[in-house]
């Protein structure tokens, strides 16, 4: 009679031969409850028991973390960083039911196309006065601060700039509104009005600084930014997960244009607008509120 070797259930040998601990459905369970923590971007892990405790397991636990970026993957997430100082950073792929994209934003704040183009320059605009060097996008401890009135002023600066160039380039002086790169946007925010103008002197949605506020409204909203004060149209302070954000769009060829143009000088630990030149006669918007970082 031939013998046979003796027949082996898949769930008997599975673990042979290995350390590894077999991750269980509450591991999952607990992997996609991190996920979701990370999903709330104004919750802090130091006010959260659970949450401290599962970024704990994130850190000390490989099979852990792996399975909680899996689960991240899965749901169109890309785990930006996992630490106690920003919980679990998450930005969504393009294709991610969770992405917010720009286009959509911007239609939700108005039809005009040069609206939708001028919001987007706003959030450019925020970013670079945020974090206007590289070294403050590397340090994790750096805290960038912006006004309202100081980005309007920041960016109405940099079309100075523009502008100056584009005179001296002999460049066309009024293209399509559409056409793209920051030459086209100068002209179109340099026509629209900083505050508007109403009875009750309240800022006008469709003016430079009404885009800018709702601009860093939705920020603050998304956990970017931390609203400190009203002064100077609204003072934000920027918080980790922006930081993140930012360092995953500095290569864009708009930022950099826009910190080329020299408009946040920074020397000496400390960052502020470049003063204009006395002759260019421009004026900075009342109670700018120029912010310094620290």
């Amino acid at each position: 009679m031939t013998d046979h070797p003796p027949e082996h259930h898949p769930d008997e040998t599975a673990g042979e031969g290995s350390c590894a601990p077999q991750v269980t459905p509450a591991d999952a369970a607990d992997a996609a409850r991190l996920v979701s923590f990370g999903l709330h971007p104004k919750l802090a892990p130091a006010r959260d028991a659970e949450y401290t405790e599962l970024l704990r397991r994130y850190r000390d636990e490989p099979a852990f973390a792996r399975l909680a970026d899996a689960v991240a993957t899965g749901l169109g997430l890309v785990v930006l960083e996992v630490s106690t100082r920003a919980g679990m950073a998450l930005a969504a792929a393009e294709d991610s039911v969770f992405a917010v994209r720009m286009g959509d934003y911007a239609r939700r704040a108005g039809a005009d196309s040069a609206d939708r183009f001028l919001h987007g320059l706003a959030h450019l605009a925020c970013a670079a006065m945020a974090f206007p060097r590289p070294e403050d996008l590397a340090d994790d401890g750096y805290i960038g601060r912006i006004t309202v009135n100081g980005v309007d002023s920041f960016v109405r600066q940099a079309c100075r700039r523009l502008e100056e160039r584009a005179e001296a380039e002999g460049e066309i002086t009024d293209p399509a509104t559409d056409a793209p790169g920051l030459e086209a946007a100068w002209r179109v925010y340099a026509r629209r009005s900083s505050t508007g103008a109403t009875k009750d002197a309240r800022r006008l949605a469709g003016s430079t600084t009404g885009i800018i506020a709702k601009a860093v409204a939705f920020l603050a909203d998304s956990g970017f930014l931390q609203r400190t004060g009203d002064d100077a149209g609204g003072t934000y302070r920027t918080t980790a997960r922006y930081q993140l954000q930012v360092r995953d769009m500095a290569g864009s060829a708009a930022m950099a244009e826009l910190l080329e143009l020299g408009v946040v000088p920074v020397s000496d630990g400390t960052a502020s607008l470049l003063p204009p030149p006395e002759e260019d006669g421009l004026e900075l918007a009342p109670d700018a509120g120029l912010p310094f970082h620290s």
